[in-house]
C-alpha cells in the first residue's frame, strides 16, 4: 500500500492507517534532511520491526585547498582562486 506518497509493506499481521502514520512520522523527524521511499513493518507479537529506505543522497566531493575544505571554489576571492590555480598539482 501507498500512505503519504512512501511504499508501505505489514508483514505478520494487520495494522491501521494511523498508526502506520505514526511510523513513517517517526522515521521523519528522525531524519529530516532525507526522503522516505518505503517502509516494511514486521509484527512480532508486541514488537514492530521496522526497515526503510531513505532516497540516496548525491556526494558532493570535497578537497583541501590552500588550507581549506571545499566543494567548489565559487565562494573563493580572486586571491584564492589565483592560489589554486598556481599550486603543483600532482596527478596520479
Amino acid at each position: 500500500m501507498r500512505i503519504d506518497n512512501v511504499d508501505v509493506d505489514v508483514l505478520n499481521g494487520e495494522m491501521d492507517e494511523e498508526e502506520i502514520k505514526a511510523y513513517i512520522s517517526h522515521v521523519k523527524e528522525q531524519y529530516p534532511d532525507e526522503t522516505l521511499l518505503s517502509l516494511t513493518l514486521t509484527i512480532d507479537g508486541d514488537y514492530v520491526d521496522m526497515h526503510y529506505h531513505l532516497k540516496p543522497q548525491p556526494i558532493e566531493r570535497i578537497r583541501r585547498i590552500t588550507g581549506y575544505l571545499v566543494g567548489t571554489l565559487d565562494r573563493f576571492n580572486d586571491a584564492k582562486k589565483a592560489e589554486e590555480h598556481d599550486r603543483v598539482k600532482h596527478h596520479i
